[in-house]
């Protein structure tokens, strides 16, 4: 495994544990927040002034990792 590959599975699991932390109103808060950017994303993309089109991929993934965490908060 490279070392490039390790230290990003570093980044997301400190990522994971840094989420698993927050309170549930915090979290409900930063997925708000990725949804609106993603939001925005799509309509300049279809402007054709996004450069980074990965951002988008990389913040589902974000919001995937929020959900993952509030599932498992105790009701």
């Amino acid at each position: 495994m490279s070392l490039i590959r390790i230290f990003a599975i570093t980044l997301e699991i400190m990522n994971m544990n840094e989420l698993r932390q927050k309170s549930h109103e915090e979290l409900m808060g930063l997925m708000r927040e990725k949804k609106l950017r993603i939001d925005e994303l799509h309509f300049l993309l279809h402007q054709s002034k996004v450069k980074n089109v990965k951002e988008i991929a990389a913040l589902k993934k974000d919001i995937a990792r929020v959900q993952t965490v509030i599932s498992s908060l105790p009701a």
